[in-house]
């Protein structure tokens, strides 16, 4: 996957050259991005993302979203049923 595949609008390039941008407003960013990408793919296109930006400022706060959203996601815990209406005694 080539880099303008994997941010087709520029939004993460963009996220870089934002002077002072909060880990915060790179999450709204990353959102929007996820939801711009026309591939099924976007573990590969992060992959692509990391190593093109992030590997150069692994300090920035878009470099942490970004290996963030590569991470596996923990497992959700089901809380329904009685335990979910009365808690645990």
């Amino acid at each position: 996957m080539r880099l303008n595949e994997a941010d087709p609008k520029g939004l993460v390039r963009e996220s870089y050259a934002i002077e002072g941008i909060s880990i915060y407003e790179c999450r709204s960013i990353f959102v929007d991005w996820a939801l711009s990408i026309p591939t099924t793919d976007a573990a590969e296109a992060l992959r692509v993302l990391i190593a093109a930006y992030a590997a150069e400022r692994p300090d920035h706060p878009m470099s942490t979203v970004l290996n963030d959203g590569l991470a596996a996601p923990s497992a959700p815990r089901r809380r329904g049923g009685r335990a979910a209406r009365v808690g645990e005694n």
